[in-house]
């Protein structure tokens, strides 16, 4: 059985500005000044790599949820 792909964050960092990041990784992807380059930026490489994106507010919350390939309740049609 194939692994899961994983899954992509954008994040707050602690210096300023904000991450992407995959899951386990101990370096980001990426880091961008503004939210929405962030946002942008790891979309493309989740819908690239066939992963879940997860977009976090500054309190670290998970606000909104993509999936890109590996959705478990795909639409039916």
């Amino acid at each position: 059985m194939p692994k899961k792909p994983g899954s992509h964050h954008v994040v707050p960092n602690s210096g300023g500005g904000w991450d992407v990041k995959k899951d386990g990784a101990t370096r980001s992807s990426g880091h961008f000044d503004k939210k929405q380059d962030a946002v942008d930026a790891g979309r493309k490489i989740s819908q690239n790599q066939g992963t879940e994106f997860y977009i976090h507010g500054k309190d670290g919350k998970i606000q909104n949820k993509d999936s890109h390939g590996n959705d478990p309740y795909p639409p039916k049609g």
